[in-house]
């Protein structure tokens, strides 16, 4: 291209998911050609979203405040507590409409060989309020690969020690499926066909 300002934009959109090259020089082009009002309103919400947002620190979900609004909801289950892999996938249970309770974002899953062991997980976060007695189930929601399996066992084990049930979400959803590409309705039946674990 001729100018490096649009280089550097159609460099910069590349590190979104699922963003080539053209993509990114499509996106570009369109900003700066048919909406800079848009381009503008999104430099300023990216902007601000990364001044803002924030992990809670009880359910480590994205926030714009200390605790989010889900962990200050009184009117959630607080006997449950669904363990997700990431933000994404607390808005797909949440589209789903069939779980009140309340979350755990993990920010991963259990993977040496990429360095994400007990302690990248918050696990010890986890273990803590298990250990405070509130919770009567926990509901791993972990995506259905062989990385979230054994991270969903190895939670399922240390609950055990606090006498909390364990529930896997049922096989309605796709092997290797991540939670964030499922749609609502079967989300929706795994959630209320989630069976205990050993």
């Amino acid at each position: 291209m001729s100018s490096p300002s649009l280089d550097e934009l159609t460099t910069a959109l590349k590190c979104l998911p699922g963003v080539g090259q053209k993509s990114a020089q499509r996106m570009a082009l369109h900003l700066l050609e048919r909406d800079q009002d848009g381009a503008r309103r999104i430099a300023r919400a990216l902007a601000t979203a990364l001044d803002s947002v924030r992990h809670c620190q009880r359910c480590r979900n994205f926030s714009d405040s200390d605790v989010c609004d889900i962990c200050s909801d009184g009117g959630r289950d607080q006997g449950t507590l669904c363990v997700v892999e990431t933000p994404a996938d607390v808005l797909a249970v949440e589209s789903s409409a069939a779980y009140q309770g309340r979350y755990f974002v993990l920010l991963g899953r259990l993977s040496p060989l990429d360095g994400y062991g007990p302690g990248q997980l918050g696990l010890d976060e986890l273990e803590q309020q298990l250990s405070e007695g509130n919770t009567r189930e926990l509901i791993l929601a972990t995506s259905a690969t062989v990385e979230g399996d054994i991270t969903a066992q190895y939670i399922a084990d240390f609950a055990a020690r606090h006498s909390v049930k364990s529930s896997r979400l049922a096989r309605g959803i796709p092997l290797g499926g991540e939670l964030e590409f499922v749609d609502s309705g079967t989300l929706s039946r795994a959630l209320s066909g989630r069976q205990q674990m050993d």
